[in-house]
Parts: structure tokens; sequence; C-alpha cells
């Protein structure tokens, strides 16, 4: 079997080897930090010989997902490791060491509980290659591991803290990759999109990144949740330092089940806790935004239909949505009003509140599902317009064989817009029958 090629990159944290595939170049699951469990990351030393960077980061320990199982491509495939805080750098392969390329973040979605930064569907061939950027895409800790604490015996926000000292290792050492570390943007999709726009008012990371693009943030969720989260921690107890991963998951599942007699928040239990580092009290969540407007362009939005994508899920409803008769009412009467308390009012809100207080923001609206029958914009309709390729969404129940033509022809549009704001912080591009925009 043929070895493939590799480049070395000479960085800060030592040599990287990374794999060469075709037109871009890979250096994939590279060791970022390290932490005990339940203990905030540490910078990952140097390394004292040239790493091997050949590997995808494995994936958190997680929950199985009916809506992952049913809609997504299979990725059980992949190690799972509670220590998972690595990153993969993706450039074109022929990056010269002077190039001083955009740099884009991507954290990966998933309601602060499944995912990966190396899942396939989050792979940045397309953008690269087209838009000649540098992505970076991160792992880091979900769930009870990384998303709940009581901020004393257990740290609250673990996760968080692993996304800024990502950032930081971006900051130290992506020159030697051809990045540029002082056009850095977070991007990131659903919680990732929460994630990204915390990063703005997380302590520590003021100056790593100059933009943030927030994709269906469920920001409607992010306030009031200190009770449940108080009630989650009760119902996790104690868990020893060396547990087994299923017994963590066990517990998981137990702090889920007492956050979900707390309303639409329980809908996604996990997340930023306020109050916390590196976080603010959330009274002072709305003064820190504003202090930090004037450094960070902002792209915000989200789906016309974002809620749709759950439908399915709830019991009854998924065969009523097969009915011409009723799909339309679902449409109107649940739908639209949950994706507009959930993801579109805050967004707008979002983007206000920072250009009065002197920052740029642009606000997008993604109209339809990358399908060729016309419908509406479902949770996650952007991913394989942005990441993947038809290799990985081809097939799919997400992405019929029939609508690959459209998801290629939108996607390139679609990808422009990022990398320019990437570039810029502002979008040009015209309203289209994929994307409107508000820009101020």
């Amino acid at each position: 079997m043929l070895q493939p090629v590799t480049r070395p990159f000479d960085t800060p944290a030592g040599t990287i080897e990374a794999v060469v595939d075709g037109d871009v170049t890979r250096a994939m699951g590279i060791p970022y930090a390290r932490a005990a469990r339940f203990a905030p990351p540490e910078p990952q030393p140097a390394f004292a010989e040239p790493f091997r960077a050949d590997t995808p980061a494995p994936v958190p320990p997680q929950p199985t997902a009916l809506l992952v199982d049913q809609l997504l491509p299979r990725m059980d495939h992949l190690r799972v490791d509670e220590h998972c805080q690595r990153l993969t750098v993706t450039v074109p392969s022929d990056v010269g060491a002077d190039d001083r390329l955009p740099v884009m973040v991507w954290i990966h979605g998933g309601s602060y509980v499944l995912g990966g930064g190396d899942l396939p569907i989050h792979d940045a061939h397309d953008l690269v290659t087209e838009q000649r950027v540098v992505v970076v895409t991160v792992t880091y800790r979900l769930g009870v591991l990384g998303f709940l604490g009581d901020g004393g015996s257990v740290p609250a926000n673990l996760g968080l803290l692993d996304l800024v000292e990502a950032l930081r290792w971006v900051q130290r050492n992506i020159a030697a990759f051809g990045g540029d570390p002082g056009t850095v943007t977070v991007f990131g999709q659903s919680a990732g999109g929460d994630a990204a726009a915390h990063l703005m008012i997380s302590d520590g990371a003021r100056g790593l990144f100059r933009r943030a693009i927030v994709q269906s943030a469920p920001l409607g969720l992010s306030r009031g949740r200190a009770r449940m989260n108080r009630a989650m921690v009760r119902a996790v107890g104690t868990v020893a330092e060396d547990a087994p991963l299923d017994t963590v998951l066990e517990r998981q599942e137990l702090a889920t089940k007492a956050g979900a007699r707390y309303g639409l928040a329980g809908g996604m239990p996990f997340g930023t806790q306020y109050g916390f580092a590196p976080l603010p009290a959330e009274r002072d969540t709305d003064r820190a935004w504003r202090a930090v407007a004037p450094d960070v362009d902002v792209l915000i939005g989200s789906g016309s239909d974002e809620a749709g994508t759950y439908v399915p899920l709830v019991p009854g409803l998924g065969r009523a949505a097969r009915s011409r008769l009723v799909r339309p009412l679902l449409r109107w009467l649940l739908v639209r009003p949950l994706t507009e308390v959930i993801y579109g009012r805050d967004a707008r809100r979002f983007a206000r509140r920072h250009r009065a207080a002197g920052g740029r923001a642009t606000v997008y609206r993604l109209l339809r599902h990358p399908s060729v029958v016309p419908v509406g914009a479902v949770h996650m309709s952007d991913l394989p317009l942005l990441l993947g390729g038809r290799e990985v969404w081809g097939g799919s129940r997400f992405v019929p064989e029939r609508d690959l033509a459209e998801v290629e022809r939108r996607g390139r549009a679609f990808r422009a817009v990022w990398a320019e704001f990437a570039r810029t912080g502002t979008v040009t591009a015209p309203d289209d029958e994929t994307l409107v925009f508000d820009r101020g």
C-alpha cells in the first residue's frame, strides 16, 4: 500500500507533517490542549519530534441521536475519546510560506452533545479550493464533560474554554500554514453558532478573531437557564474521574431528563452557563457584547423554517406532515412561530445591538432547502451548501441524489458569500433565491 504524500510545516508548536490530498493539504487531529476530566484545558506542549497529522480528530463521547441517524450520512466509524481537544488545518496545496490567507475556524453544532470537528460532513475541500482560504475545524468537549458544572467541584463551560484554547493555538501557529492571524473568522452552525457568539464575550478571547459568522444559533434558548442547570447538576450527582464513559453518558441522560421539564430551553439542556468562567453574569451580557462590537464584524442569520427539521420526531406530527392539506397549517401555526422564537428574533436583536454599539453586522435569511422542489430552509439546510461535498451528502435522506446538482450550483455562491465576509467583513452579493440580506 502506498504511503500518503506528506508535507512538513515548521510551526511554533513543532514540526507538523500534513497529508497532501490533491489540491488540498490537511494537517489532521493536531492536539491543541490537554485536560484531565472535569479540568480546564492547558496548552499542548510543543512537539519534540515531528507530529504526523494523518488521523482525524476523535469524536467526544456522545449519545446516539435519532435525528442524526435519520437525516445525515452514517458516521459511526469514527474513534471516540474524551481527550478530544484536537483540530485540523486544511489549506490549498500550493500555499506558500509567505501567503497570508483568511483563516476560518469552524465550530460544529449538535446541541452541545453531538458531533465532532472532523466528521465528513464538515470537510472543507470545496471552501478551501474555491475561495483560497485556510479552514480550521475544532473538536471540543461536549455534554456533561464539557457544558455542565456547578462552578466548584466541576467547572462550567469547559467546552467553551477548549475553544478559547484552540483560538490561541491558531494565533500562535496559523502563519506557518499560510494563514493570516490578523484575519481570523469563527463560524459555526446551531450550537456552534451559539458558541461563536459567546466567544465574543469570553474572557481571554478578545483579539483572537476579527469576525464571527453565527449560523442558526438558538439564541432564544440561551437566557434564564440557571435554575434548569442547577437541577441538571443535582441529577448528575458526583461522577468519579475514573468512571467508565458508559457511566458518564448514563448520568448525562439523567441530566437531559431533568432539563426536559423546563420548557423550550429543555430542548437544548446543555450549553453555555453565565456567571462562570469565561462568561460574565447574565445581567452583564448585553454590556459585554456592546463593548466588543467595534472589534468584531458579525454575519448572523437563520433559515426560514428551522423548526421543520424536528417535526418528524414529534409523535403524530411526522405522519401529519406528509399530508398536503395539513402541511401548510403545520408550517404557519407551528414551524414558523417556533423558528422565530428560537432562532430569528434574537438574531435580529443581536445585530441591532451590535450596530448601535458601533459594530458592523449583516443579517441573512436562508430561504429554502437546497432541493429541486422548493421547500423551506429547515435546520441544517446550510450545511450541504458550505461543507462536506457531494460524496458525503449525496444519497443521504437530507440530500437525495436528485438534488445534488442544485446543491452544487447554489453551494458555490453560498461559499463565496461566507469567504467574502471572512476577507472583508462585508457582504456585497445581491439577494437571490437562496439568501437575502439586511446590511443595516
